[in-house]
């Protein structure tokens, strides 16, 4: 097992996972790639990514280049003399010639049980889609998205209960344990490549938040599933009023119900906002945790104690969507 020597790409918090990992192992972090600076905040002050943020903590230099297709970007990186290039959510495209720079090419720590989930958003996706069980691949990097041989792959359940937040966070960890057994071995040829499969891939399209309006003539397990993916961003939300409702927690109330229009207050249950939903409305969502404008979020037990005249049974939910294949 050799020590080697690592440029580590990457920009937001699941990336800064893995490379606390890499500089707690044996292997030496030469330099760090991240995005350039963004504005954040009500001020939009320039905010420098979680990962430079670790990498200057430890010392680290970091290069910021818009892009690595120019010449002098990748003499730069060539300079570094690096075994291997770890990428993990870095946000740009690598030209052949930077993936051919390092002795070991470059690998990637990918959050989803590939070829299912390549691209931007496969944490949200897999939830959004139903899946029972995600987890992280890492892959020798190709020219193409997503799509080179794996070399690890490490799994974990999706419930009833997670969101996207729970799930980032818990494949963030077991991503980056997973790079350093990688890194451990890498050099050794005791690592077995596997092309993906040809069958079952799909793609995570980015997040937006043009669709976290809910529409309720959905079903309701295709909503719940949403709202528990879209939590913590961008939050699903629908319209109360002129104000949005925004939904962190949902699951289904089993059976059917009386037909009542989508986007109904029902009858509230034990702590929860009973919705109908579906073409008819005689599906029931059940809302556990939600947050009203200005207000935090919180449990919807205490979210009725505290705005009961606003959530009344009978009061529409949402906009006015026609059902799917209704006449304008």
């Amino acid at each position: 097992m050799s020590q080697l020597r690592v440029v580590f790409a990457g920009t937001p918090d699941f990336a800064a996972s893995s490379l606390a990992a890499v500089l707690e192992s044996q292997h030496q972090v030469v330099a760090v790639y991240t995005q350039p600076d963004r504005p954040a905040g009500r001020g939009r002050k320039l905010t420098p990514s979680p990962v430079k943020q670790l990498a200057l903590e430890h010392g680290l230099s970091v290069y910021q280049p818009v892009s690595l297709k120019e010449a002098d970007a990748q003499a730069t990186l060539a300079a570094l003399d690096a075994d291997v290039m770890v990428v993990v959510a870095y946000g740009l495209l690598l030209p052949q010639a930077v993936l051919d720079t390092p002795r070991l090419g470059c690998i990637n720590v990918h959050a989803s049980l590939l070829p299912r989930w390549r691209g931007a958003a496969p944490i949200q996706r897999a939830i959004e889609a139903g899946d029972t069980s995600s987890g992280v691949t890492i892959m020798q990097m190709d020219a193409g998205l997503d799509t080179g041989a794996m070399l690890y792959e490490v799994r974990t359940p999706i419930t009833s209960r997670t969101t996207g937040g729970e799930l980032h966070d818990r494949l963030a960890i077991q991503g980056a344990n997973a790079l350093v057994n990688v890194l451990d071995d890498l050099d050794s040829g005791h690592l077995n490549a596997q092309p993906q499969p040809q069958e079952g891939v799909t793609y995570a399209a980015k997040l937006s938040k043009a669709e976290a309006e809910l529409d309720f003539h959905q079903p309701a397990e295709q909503i719940a599933r949403k709202i528990r993916a879209f939590n913590p961003w961008p939050v699903a939300w629908c319209a109360l009023g002129d104000d949005r409702l925004r939904l962190l927690m949902a699951s289904v109330e089993p059976g059917e119900q009386p037909s009542s229009p989508p986007g109904t207050l029902l009858p509230h249950g034990d702590g929860h906002l009973r919705i109908a939903c579906g073409t008819e409305g005689r599906e029931v969502l059940c809302v556990s945790r939600a947050q009203l404008p200005g207000g935090k979020a919180m449990a919807v037990r205490e979210l009725l104690n505290a705005h009961q005249p606003r959530l009344t049974t009978g009061t529409q939910l949402g906009h006015a969507i026609p059902a799917q294949g209704a006449s304008a």
